[in-house]
């Protein structure tokens, strides 16, 4: 019974967790916003301490922070970190492809491009969520076909870490639909089956977004 008692626990504190993650990441919960761990409880319908927990692993993520008065605040959209962010995702990107690039069929590329094209309708409509999924489905084609876990792994983690500033540049920057133009950059490399090309055009797509928003 102990046992039981403790693997619930375990879910609510992760459930509580994921829940508010993600509604600091879509925006929701927006930057300045001062968090309440009574509120917050009452809110989901749990106790106050995995709503503890769930907000100092969130602090140890960047997404919230405590004053020295003890009020916790939703982080503002760290844009001095995203260099290193973006470098890392294009780096392990790269090496995803290089791993999955004699798994790529045409059946693949059929695949890439109607993601990309349902990028375009995204962002034809000014829908920035769908936007961001569709550019994350598009790169994870490739990404799962290395079949290294480990690294699909990390991916996802740093790319969680960039959504709220993904949807911000889906939302916010001038020129986002070239994302969709680069991405065909890819897919005629990949349909080359040149892989020097196509690497370079993957690490261009990120080079260029993370200009884009610096430049804003």
């Amino acid at each position: 019974m102990k046992h039981q008692d403790k693997l619930q626990r375990t879910f609510v504190r992760e459930e509580a967790y994921l829940i508010l993650r993600d509604q600091i990441v879509e925006g929701r919960l927006e930057p300045g916003r001062k968090l309440r761990d009574k509120e917050l409880a009452e809110q989901l319908g749990v106790s106050r301490t995995p709503i503890r927990e769930a907000l100092l692993r969130l602090e140890e993520e960047g997404l919230v922070q405590t004053k020295p008065n003890c009020s916790t605040l939703v982080c503002p959209i760290d844009f001095h970190n995203i260099l290193n962010l973006y470098s890392i995702a294009w780096s392990l990107e790269n090496l995803a492809l290089r791993q999955a690039f004699e798994r790529i069929t045409s059946k693949t590329i059929d695949l890439m491009t109607k993601v990309n094209e349902r990028l375009l309708q995204a962002l034809k409509s000014n829908d920035s969520t769908a936007a961001v999924q569709a550019d994350n489905d598009f790169h994870s084609i490739y990404i799962q076909l290395s079949q290294n876990e480990e690294l699909c792994r990390i991916l996802s983690s740093i790319k969680q870490k960039l959504k709220r500033l993904e949807l911000y540049y889906f939302a916010q920057v001038k020129d986002a639909h070239r994302s969709y133009e680069e991405h065909l950059q890819i897919i005629k490399a990949l349909k080359k089956k040149d892989l020097s090309l196509a690497l370079k055009a993957v690490e261009s797509n990120w080079q260029a977004s993370l200009s884009r928003i610096q430049s804003q």
